[in-house]
């Protein structure tokens, strides 16, 4: 019998049963094989629908019903804004909004990529229009639109956060074309991921039936910057029609899909499709393959790419193509005509509408020739799952298909790139994380909050896991790699080289991981919609002026994580109020605090993670979610300090394991509580 809170390896066949009942437990269950093509289209069909459904109704409300203050408080919504112009992005003008007493816009939740509903102060109103956040600054928000509103340096303007639609459209078109018998682009993968085929396993492992190679280049693996776990993952995925990829953190999975996109764009197999879930992720594929000499084309609106990136964007790629110079000349011509028209009358008139035409269908033309020859010449094509649906790709083909950050994807999401004609299939992502956000309790209990990786992987496709983790001081690693990978991941950094900060005073200064205890009571927030945690507010505030005074480390090493938004709008307000009367030159205000959703993918050299929930009851709300713990955790390089109640926490199994480890490691800070 093991030692009470003993982190062990949990390897053998009994333990694996006990992982599989706990599993159970803490997560729904979901349906893992279809019987019938049918059953799985109308499954992720109820599904799709009933997320549309209940994101509309929660955007319908939030706009008809909530009063003003509660829109401010939960960041969904600005007030009182001027406007005004700030040049153009690929054509696209961008406008400037402010306070218009010129303050601080304070705390929202506006960011780069989102989709906003500009209004002047009705955002159901007809004359309200959308746009996309280029960037954010603590006195002012850009957005681009596709065209300026008129009036915009009169009166008062509003933002909202707006939904995108567009995402559920081609959902369901792609859903519609994976089932259907006669449609060419869909995919010949259909039975194997429907689950209809004898085998999964050995299917998936057979080679991709891609016609037209055209050389069999003979790489050499070992040639790769790569370490052996993942060599074992690029030679895995190489020749099997799906491959499952399995990245825990700070493994480098990004790095691994780079080269491995590499290796297959060198076999030259035909176009690649690499995607992502998210933006972001796409973004660090494509900047990887240009650093590796890979020529990547990045599909979307220029607004949403990096800036450092945006020369790689189709949009730029056509600015300085060959053919430019005859499609200005036509939208000159084109002008000039639309000048005239007014002015002419009968058989002039009649000439000059047919001109139009003419100028109208030679843009066309010229357009996708010029779209044509780009794409043609691109090894990759990058873009989000959502936007491989974009109708600048037509009816093009990718035999290819990598899908990065996997499991963060619906699978109705990751069929979009699917449907473009994959023969060979790579996911990457790890499935002991967050999975995809869905708005919909019902449809995420159904399995609309489950990925395609992971349903695959329960099927019984084997996956390949990165073993060695470059990120983490080993005793971060400990636990998670005990409790969530089997104890299977090593060390790829020394403690030498992730040293503990100075500024607060470890319980061992040799492992770097401390637990502060805590027992103030966590209550609603302002609104009553989420949970905050005062003491514990006051905890983290103290913390992370320690860790900033010696001048180890700078504001941007910090991160503050929590699972409540309630407690995220706390802790903003405190540090606000804190950066007033602060006498240092570091500033408060450039420490990133977010849910724990927001900093999955994301790494800092400390991170302070504050609970919240400390009841009598022993309800742990969010904290249930044993992937949130994994992802919290395992953020930090060099320290990681987590507050929070213990005799509320350890309700929970792997809570109470964790904080078992934490007293037998001698990790608890009661001097600082």
């Amino acid at each position: 019998m093991a030692k009470k809170g003993k982190v062990i390896k949990m390897n053998s066949q009994s333990s694996s049963k006990t992982k599989k009942m706990i599993k159970l437990s803490e997560e729904h269950a979901f349906k893992v094989k279809f019987d019938l093509s049918q059953h799985h289209l109308e499954h992720y069909s109820d599904l799709i629908k009933r997320e549309l459904a209940d994101e509309s109704e929660l955007i319908e409300q939030r706009l008809k019903q909530w009063p003003r203050n509660k829109l401010i408080s939960t960041g969904v919504a600005l007030f009182d804004l001027s406007c005004r112009t700030q040049g153009r992005i690929f054509g696209e003008p961008i406008l400037v909004f402010e306070s218009n007493d010129r303050q601080p816009l304070g705390d929202h939740n506006f960011s780069h990529g989102d989709i906003v509903i500009i209004s002047r102060g009705n955002p159901l109103d007809h004359s309200a229009i959308e746009g996309i956040v280029l960037d954010k600054r603590r006195g002012r928000l850009r957005v681009v639109v596709s065209e300026k509103p008129k009036g915009l340096k009169k009166g008062s303007w509003r933002l909202d956060k707006g939904a995108n639609r567009v995402a559920f459209d081609r959902m369901n078109d792609a859903l519609i074309r994976f089932h259907s018998s006669e449609n060419d682009y869909a995919t010949p993968l259909r039975d194997l991921l429907i689950g209809l085929v004898h085998d999964p396993a050995h299917s998936a492992s057979t080679p991709p039936e891609i016609s037209g190679k055209k050389s069999k280049k003979s790489i050499d693996i070992d040639e790769l910057p790569l370490n052996d776990s993942q060599k074992l993952a690029v030679l895995n995925s190489i020749d099997r029609k799906i491959s499952l990829i399995q990245g825990p953190p700070g493994t480098g999975k990004t790095h691994t899909s780079i080269q491995l996109l590499k290796v297959i764009s060198q076999m030259e197999r035909g176009p690649i499709l690499a995607t992502a879930a998210s933006n972001v992720a796409v973004d660090n594929l494509l900047e990887g393959l240009m650093e590796n000499g890979v020529n990547a084309i990045r599909i979307g609106r220029p607004v949403k790419v990096r800036e450092n990136l945006r020369n790689s964007t189709l949009d730029a790629k056509m600015e300085v193509h060959p053919l430019k110079q005859d499609l200005d000349f036509i939208e000159k011509e084109f002008q000039e005509i639309m000048k005239k028209l007014p002015s002419l009358r009968g058989k002039d008139k009649g000439m000059a509408h047919k001109d139009l035409s003419r100028c109208k269908k030679d843009r066309m033309d010229i357009e996708k020739g010029m779209i044509k020859s780009i794409l043609d010449s691109a090894d990759v094509i990058c873009a989000t799952t959502i936007g491989s649906g974009h109708k600048i790709l037509g009816n093009r083909r990718f035999p290819v298909v990598l899908i990065d950050e996997a499991t963060q994807a619906t699978e109705p999401s990751t069929l979009v790139p699917i449907c473009r004609s994959a023969r060979q299939l790579i996911l990457v992502g790890d499935h002991a994380q967050l999975s995809p956000t869905v708005i919909s309790k019902e449809a995420e209990e159904k399995g609309l909050g489950f990925s395609l990786f992971e349903r695959l992987h329960k099927l019984g496709v084997e996956s390949t896991m990165l073993k060695t983790q470059y990120r983490m001081h080993p005793t971060i690693r400990e636990f998670p790699s005990s409790r969530f990978y089997d104890g299977k991941l090593d060390d790829g950094c020394t403690k030498s080289e992730r040293p503990p900060p100075a500024g607060f005073l470890w319980p061992d200064w040799d492992k770097p991981v401390a637990f502060i205890p805590q027992e103030g009571e966590d209550t609603a927030d302002f609104e009553g919609n989420s949970r905050c945690n005062r003491d514990e507010a006051g905890i983290v505030l103290q913390v992370a002026r320690g860790l900033l005074e010696t001048g180890d480390l700078s504001a941007k090493d910090i991160g503050i994580i929590t699972p409540y938004n309630g407690q995220v709008r706390l802790l903003r307000s405190l540090f606000e109020e804190s950066e007033e009367s602060n006498s240092m030159e570091e500033s408060f205000l450039d420490i990133e605090i977010k849910s724990v959703d927001g900093y999955q993918g994301r790494e800092k050299e400390v991170i302070i993670f504050s609970c919240v929930r400390s009841n009598s009851e022993g309800n742990i709300g969010f904290l249930k979610d044993r992937r949130r713990l994994n992802v919290a955790i395992t953020r930090p390089k060099r320290g990681l300090i987590i507050t929070g109640n213990p005799t509320t926490l350890k309700h929970d199994p792997v809570w109470a394991s964790w904080i078992d480890w934490i007293e037998e490691s001698g990790l608890m800070a009661w001097h600082i509580s």
